[in-house]
C-alpha cells in the first residue's frame, strides 16, 4: 500500500460508511454529508457487494463532493459483512478524526463542526460523542421508539456502560482521533464478525480513553422495516449471531489486556445473561439453568436469587407441575 495513505491531514474530517443494497436511501445521508457546515471532509463510501443500484447511485455524487471541495472515494468489496466493508475504508482514513455514520441514517448540518470544534478546544481527549434522535425513514417524522438507552451524560468512563447496554453505541454519534483510534488498531482493521462494527471501533478505545458527550442531537438514526438490522432472524441465525459477539468480546479482552479478577467476572456474566435470555427465548431448559448457575459462579446471582429464578422460569414456561405452584409462592412469595 502506498505509505502516503497513512500521513494525516491536520483538521481533516474522514467519514467511513459501509453500504449495502442502498439504492433507495444512500442519497439522504450523502446529501447530510454535503451539507456539513465544517470545511475539510473526505467521504470513503464502501459497497460490501451491493446487488442493486448502490453504487450508480453513489457515482452520481461525484461532481457534487468535487463542487464541494470534499474528497470522495467509492469502494467496491465482494460481499461479507458491515466490520469487513469497514476495514476496506479503514486504510485509506487520511483525517485528523474518524467518524463512521449508517448508510441510511442522517447527520445535521452542525454535526461535524461542533464535535471538531469540541475536541480543538478540549486536547486532553481523544474523543467526542453527540446525542441522536430516531425518525421514520419513510416520512420523516420524529418521534419512534429509541433502541437504546443515553445513561448518564456526564459520565467519562464508558466501556462498561456501552458493553452492558447501558448507553448508546450509535456509530454516527461518536468522533475519534485518528491518530489514536489506528494506535488500537495499527494494522488498520478491526476484528470482522456478522455482529456489526460498533463493539469493534468503540469498546478498545473507550477502555483506552475517556468519552464527553455534547448534549445536542446531532445525529439522527432512521428506523424503516426491512433494514439489516430488524431482519427477523432464525434460531440458528440468532444463536451463531450470540456466538460471534462472545468471540469478539474475547478478541476485545486480548486487545485491552484484561486480565484481572473482577472484570473476567463481569465479562462471565454479560455472556451468562446473554445466554440466559436466548435460552430462554427458544425453550432450552438446560441451557437456561446452567446460565443462572454460571451467573451465580460469576457473583451475577446469589444462590437464593438463582434457586427463585430456576423455580421462576420452571413455571412460567411450564416446565414443571402446575400443583407445585402454591409451594412455589410460599417459597419466593413472587405472584
Amino acid at each position: 500500500m502506498d505509505q502516503k495513505r497513512y500521513e494525516y491531514k491536520p483538521g481533516r474530517v474522514s467519514v467511513v460508511t459501509p453500504v449495502y443494497n442502498g439504492e433507495t436511501h444512500l442519497s439522504k445521508m450523502l446529501d447530510s454529508v454535503l451539507n456539513q457546515t465544517y470545511p475539510d471532509m473526505e467521504m470513503i463510501l464502501v459497497d460490501d457487494g451491493s446487488e442493486d443500484e448502490t453504487v450508480r447511485a453513489a457515482q452520481s455524487y461525484c461532481e457534487r463532493f468535487a463542487a464541494k471541495g470534499y474528497e470522495y472515494r467509492i469502494i467496491q468489496a465482494e460481499h461479507k459483512n458491515a466490520s469487513a466493508a469497514i476495514n476496506h475504508g479503514l486504510e485509506y482514513v487520511s483525517g485528523e478524526y474518524l467518524i463512521w455514520p449508517d448508510s441510511d441514517d442522517f447527520l445535521e448540518s452542525e454535526s461535524v463542526r461542533r464535535r471538531v470544534e469540541f475536541l480543538q478546544q478540549h486536547p486532553e481527549y481523544e474523543c467526542v460523542r453527540s446525542l441522536s434522535y430516531y425518525f421514520n425513514a419513510e416520512t420523516g417524522a420524529r418521534g419512534e421508539r429509541a433502541d437504546e438507552q443515553r445513561g448518564d451524560l456526564k459520565k467519562l468512563d464508558l466501556f462498561w456502560d456501552i458493553l452492558e447496554s447501558k448507553t448508546f453505541v450509535c456509530c454516527g454519534c461518536y468522533m475519534l482521533r485518528a491518530q489514536a483510534f489506528f494506535e488500537v488498531y495499527p494494522e488498520r482493521r478491526i476484528p470482522e464478525y456478522d455482529v456489526g462494527q460498533n463493539f469493534q471501533m468503540l469498546l478498545p478505545f473507550m477502555y483506552r480513553h475517556k468519552c464527553p458527550t455534547i448534549e445536542e442531537e446531532l445525529y439522527g438514526v432512521a428506523v424503516r422495516e426491512g433494514s439489516h438490522s430488524r431482519t427477523a432472524l432464525t434460531q440458528a441465525q440468532e444463536e451463531k449471531k450470540y456466538r460471534d459477539y462472545e468471540k469478539l468480546l474475547d478478541d476485545i479482552t486480548e486487545n485491552c489486556g484484561i486480565t484481572d479478577r473482577e472484570s473476567r467476572e463481569r465479562i462471565l456474566c454479560w455472556k451468562a445473561r446473554r445466554r440466559y435470555k436466548i435460552a430462554l427465548k427458544y425453550g432450552r431448559k438446560k441451557a437456561a439453568v446452567r446460565a443462572l448457575v454460571w451467573l451465580h459462579k460469576c457473583g451475577g446471582f446469589s444462590v437464593s436469587e438463582a434457586l427463585k429464578e430456576i423455580i421462576w422460569v420452571c413455571f412460567v414456561n411450564g416446565w414443571v407441575e402446575e400443583n407445585l405452584y402454591p409451594i412455589y409462592q410460599k417459597i419466593v412469595g413472587r405472584k
